[in-house]
């Protein structure tokens, strides 16, 4: 398994998944399929939705469909597919808003040897986005997080990736620059760049707690459920991780307005569990590595056909040209918040 984050660029596509394969897999852990069976939206894996005749013989089903995710091969090995499993069963026992797998005979996780993936099955929980969170929802929600990071800190997942200036920096530059997809002109500016950056804030990472967090976990992950509330969903990017990484994605802007949301937030999480307000000192960090691994993700699935229309931009000089200044402009950004530090 790679230890580039997001994993390896030489994955298998899954044109053997035709609805007949989808119905055959589920009826083959005694769900009765009535032949409906709907593609949902995945850029990473591919999820269907399977109609049940049976679901009242299975108690966490609340109706009469299942949820089956078939992940893409050569991403997560089965350790780190099962300690995201074993982190959404935990978080379900302490009561967080979250949708855990199916437990079938004792397992979560499953593979195919005919199309050699793993797969797994959900329950089906609708939902919506959020409306925009005033007040009380970012109290809610900065509670949710803390409960959250508890369960997330009271055992580690070694086999998961630890985001960091090497995990998410180097190494996705390293991966970039191998695929020679950077534009020739900019290479060495942008590979210069990326280097000074990551030099610049690796100390800020050092003395910072780590533990178990989404990862992901920007407004697009969470679903707001009628009578339930709040849910955290997709734990498919799971990390070991500062707390703030799931935090400055909820409040992700830098305008005063974000601020003060950021700043609710945290009053609440406060309520539940302490916060070491150093990592704020992150936050700009990690917006910086995030646009780096995002770049080398489409660089790792180019050969995918659905990535090639998504990011038809992507093989454009202008592209890279914005990369290049938005990196800058973090440096700059970073620079600044450390010079201000010293005052």
């Amino acid at each position: 398994m790679s230890q580039y984050i997001w994993g390896q660029g030489e994955t298998q596509y899954f044109y053997q998944l035709t609805p007949d394969t989808i119905l055959d897999t589920a009826s083959n852990h005694n769900f009765e399929v009535t032949g409906r069976c709907l593609t949902l939206n995945s850029m990473e894996n591919r999820v269907y939705e399977v109609e049940i005749y049976n679901a009242d013989s299975f108690p966490s089903l609340t109706n009469s469909s299942i949820i089956a995710k078939f992940y893409r091969p050569g991403r997560w090995s089965k350790e780190q597919i099962l300690e995201e499993h074993r982190f959404l069963l935990e978080l379900e026992e302490a009561e967080v808003p979250v949708i855990a797998p199916l437990l079938i005979d004792g397992d979560t996780l499953f593979y195919s040897k005919e199309h050699q993936l793993f797969y797994t099955f959900f329950p089906k929980k609708g939902g919506r986005a959020p409306d925009e969170l005033n007040e009380e929802g970012l109290q809610i929600l900065g509670r949710m997080l803390a409960r959250l990071h508890n369960v997330g800190s009271l055992s580690k997942a070694p086999s998961r990736i630890t985001i960091s200036p090497e995990s998410f920096g180097r190494q996705n530059l390293n991966f970039l620059l191998s695929q020679k997809v950077i534009p020739s002109h900019i290479e060495s500016s942008y590979q210069r760049l990326v280097e000074e950056i990551c030099l610049l804030i690796e100390p800020l990472f050092q003395n910072i707690s780590i533990q178990r967090i989404h990862g992901d976990c920007h407004i697009g992950n969470i679903i707001s459920r009628d009578q339930e509330g709040m849910f955290f969903i997709d734990f498919d990017d799971m990390l070991m991780g500062p707390a703030i990484q799931d935090i400055w994605l909820v409040t992700p802007g830098t305008d005063s307005h974000s601020l003060q949301d950021r700043a609710i937030l945290l009053e609440a999480y406060q309520e539940m569990r302490s916060f070491n307000y150093q990592e704020l000192k992150l936050v700009e960090p990690l917006r910086t590595l995030r646009f780096i691994h995002f770049s080398a993700w489409i660089a790792k699935r180019w050969q995918d056909p659905a990535f090639k229309v998504a990011f038809a931009h992507f093989e454009d000089h202008q592209y890279w040209d914005v990369q290049l200044n938005d990196l800058r402009r973090q440096k700059l950004l970073i620079e600044n918040s450390l010079s201000e530090s010293l005052y």
